[in-house]
């Protein structure tokens, strides 16, 4: 449980800063537009903060936190989201600063960001699979 609540914190201050970041950059660089960077403090937030909050809550009377399943699901979770921030934050940043990308380095974040997702969904078919074992395959308490 105290992994789980570490975890939603570290996502926490990573949203309020990326949050203070879109903020401060936007305003610093004179951008009035739309931009990616202000989705990375809510992608934070709602995938990071509350999920695992979520989660603290199904762990707290089961086997969940025992489960193989929800134990990959919290490695490959945990490489997925950052990596999905950090792909926001720098479509973000050259959306800002108006860089003219080569098809190449556009298609390097388009993918990378892709990935991310990819490895998200896959995280979440994980999870779900590990609280189906332990909620829905196990036998009732007597």
């Amino acid at each position: 449980m105290k992994k789980l609540w570490r975890i939603s914190f570290i996502y926490l201050l990573a949203g309020i800063a990326s949050g203070v970041f879109y903020r401060e950059y936007t305003k610093y660089m004179a951008f009035g537009g739309r931009t990616t960077l202000s989705f990375t403090h809510v992608h934070l937030i709602v995938l990071g903060t509350l999920l695992f909050l979520v989660l603290m809550l199904f762990c707290k009377d089961s086997c969940l936190l025992q489960s193989r399943k929800f134990k990959v699901f919290l490695i490959l979770y945990n490489i997925a989201l950052p990596l999905m921030a950090a792909m926001l934050l720098v479509r973000g940043i050259t959306q800002v600063q108006a860089l003219p990308l080569s098809r190449g380095a556009d298609a390097a974040i388009s993918g990378t960001a892709g990935i991310s997702h990819i490895m998200i969904t896959a995280a979440l078919v994980i999870l779900m699979l590990a609280i189906k074992n332990c909620f829905v395959d196990s036998k009732p308490h007597s």
